[in-house]
């Protein structure tokens, strides 16, 4: 019944609940998991900025995040709902189901994960373009923050991760007053308190890792 009556493109209302990200219980992971299987969209703390997320192989999910992200821009070029979305994952394994890694790029990351610094990797042909902006490349991460891991492990796909600002606008650091900010809401926000930190994570290409090449510190 949760999907059928939430599950429209243009939202005027959204659910919100708060969290302590160290004492989250059970009941709430499991009501971010349902939202998240259904397709629909959450506002969420990740272990950098406030984030919306979705199922990273949902393309209309992706779809009303891009919405969301571009609503202040009044003539919509085409390029702004190609542009690629960064994914974080629970684990190695579930990179690999959508990247092909090496020994030494898994070496890299090992010494830079779990952690604030997404890398670009070669990505296998299994997300839609609406992700990945028809690249043959994937943006991915894998946060530090449990409360993370747990619901990426539990929904068992990647979570897009975009920063939750308008385009051209500094990401928000908490989540009160999205009503009036956003013109399209998410679905779900998860309020838990002012984000202390409000910079992106770093962003560094290891496709070649005898060459790589750091494209935002």
């Amino acid at each position: 019944m949760l999907g059928l009556w939430l599950n429209t493109i243009e939202r005027k209302y959204m659910q919100i609940i708060k969290i302590n990200l160290n004492k989250i219980t059970q009941e709430q992971i499991d009501l971010i998991v349902d939202y998240l299987k259904q397709g629909l969209v959450i506002a969420y703390p990740t272990d950098t900025v406030y984030g919306l997320g979705c199922d990273a192989r949902n393309v209309e999910a992706i779809k009303r995040i891009n919405k969301i992200k571009n609503q202040k821009i009044k003539k919509l070029k085409k390029q702004e709902n190609k542009r690629p979305l960064l994914v974080l994952i629970s684990d190695y394994k579930m990179l690999r189901q959508y990247c092909f890694i090496n020994q030494e790029q898994e070496k890299y990351l090992a010494s830079i994960w779990p952690g604030s610094v997404t890398v670009i990797l070669k990505r296998r042909p299994n997300l839609p373009p609406e992700l990945t902006g028809g690249l043959n490349s994937l943006a991915v991460r894998l946060p530090k923050s449990e409360f993370l891991i747990k619901i990426i492990s539990k929904v068992g796909f990647p979570l897009v991760s975009t920063s939750l600002n308008k385009k051209a606008d500094k990401p928000l650091s908490d989540v009160q007053n999205l009503e009036k900010y956003f013109k399209y809401l998410p679905d779900l926000t998860i309020d838990a308190g002012e984000c202390k930190k409000t910079k992106p994570s770093s962003l560094v290409d290891i496709r070649d890792v005898e060459n790589i090449k750091v494209l935002r510190k």
